[in-house]
């Protein structure tokens, strides 16, 4: 029997707080999945600013406290502008949307207090857009012991099954999305009981520690195409030493953009620095893609999408830190007809649905929870 297809608008705003991605989607929360549109909607400057001004002011669960009139009037002023963007969306399409997955923006991540605050008044734009909105999508993981994080690899997972079907690719595949963190989801097989065959972590910073540098160090928000790296110099000592005294542990706990500074590069050009911060970042990231690969030998495939695909520097440093291992290979998942900029907005679309259908969305080898989680809230208040 065939089984019902919802439509959801899945938002996004991630660790840039540059602006929000959105994506309208067809999907039965399940195996079927028909993608409508995907759009950027920029913050302006000032909302820019301030956003990025308040998560350095958030350092602990007091600062929460502290700083609760701000939070107040920014999390106001982010609900209108996703609003903003629902309405939109709504006028150009004429069928009904049945639910808005809202992610929120994320100001403050701590599993170990079981606290993570996105900004986002769910109850707010189910009001003022008159649909059903489900939101705070970490916090029932976090209850069952997980890490809140990453949340999308069940959304990974479906997107495998639809390039297996197109591309005939080979399981184990790899999706490594490089947004502020980066994360990896490894698909074990094509048809597998989910709760075994999806792993996942967060493997490392992403763009937040170049983006931060370029923030600093220059007028701009990133490093376009890895450019300014390009013309740079790595300073080798520097990242030797930084790379001698840095370690990643283990890979089970979800990692914030605060868990990582740019203070090891002090004093170098601006160029000089940003190849050295990137370079650090990719040895990170290929330390987390030796992970994944484990003992494997056989090819296997990393799917990359998010921001950081677009940073040839990056990239390239990536796999060069990955040369002595000939099986794995890394591809941009726009390479297999999807948009690597909006596969976590689609996600939280997919995600919406299977909320409200009281589908599991985290699993306890994607964050750690105890048990297959059903996570988000609904609002419906209209």
């Amino acid at each position: 029997m065939k089984k019902k297809l919802y439509t959801a608008i899945g938002l996004m705003s991630g660790t840039s707080m540059d602006g929000v991605d959105a994506s309208l989607i067809k999907s039965d929360g399940y195996n079927q999945l028909i993608n409508v549109l995907d759009e950027y909607f920029e913050y302006n400057e000032t909302l820019h600013k301030e956003l990025i001004e308040l998560r350095n002011l958030i350092l602990t669960i007091d600062d929460l406290k502290l700083h609760a009139n701000r939070i107040k009037e920014l999390e106001r002023e982010i609900t209108l502008f996703h609003s903003k963007i629902i309405n939109e969306i709504s006028s150009k399409y004429k069928d009904e949307i049945d639910f808005i997955g809202f992610h929120g923006q994320t100001i403050f991540h701590s599993p170990d207090q079981k606290i993570s605050k996105q900004l986002g008044d769910g109850k707010l734009m189910s009001q003022l857009v008159k649909k059903r909105v489900i939101y705070d999508f970490r916090q029932e993981d976090l209850a069952n012991n997980g890490e809140g994080a990453p949340l999308s690899p069940i959304f990974h997972n479906l997107l495998s099954r639809n390039i297996n079907e197109k591309y005939s690719i080979n399981f184990p595949v790899c999706f490594l999305n490089i947004g502020g963190i980066s994360n990896i989801t490894k698909i074990i097989k094509k048809d597998e009981k989910l709760e075994e065959n999806l792993e996942a972590f967060d493997s490392g910073p992403g763009n937040c520690m170049i983006d931060e540098w370029i923030r600093k160090n220059s007028k701009n928000n990133f490093d376009k195409n890895g450019l300014i790296a390009k013309s740079g110099k790595i300073d080798q000592l520097i990242l030797n030493q930084i790379i001698d005294n840095f370690e990643l542990k283990s890979f089970d706990k979800s990692l914030d953009i605060k868990d990582f500074d740019i203070s090891f590069a002090r004093g170098l050009s601006l160029e000089d620095g940003c190849a050295t911060v990137t370079n650090f970042t990719a040895y990170l990231i290929a330390k987390g893609i030796e992970h994944a690969n484990g003992n494997n030998n056989d090819p296997i495939k990393f799917l990359v999408c998010g921001g950081g695909r677009k940073n040839d520097y990056l990239i390239n440093s990536i796999k060069s830190y990955l040369s002595h291992k000939q099986n794995i290979s890394l591809n941009s998942i726009d390479d297999y007809s999807l948009n690597g900029d909006y596969i976590e907005s689609q996600a939280f679309g997919y995600l919406a649905i299977r909320s409200f259908l009281n589908l599991p969305i985290s699993y306890p080898k994607t964050t750690g929870c105890i048990k297959p989680t059903v996570g988000g809230k609904l609002a419906q208040s209209f």
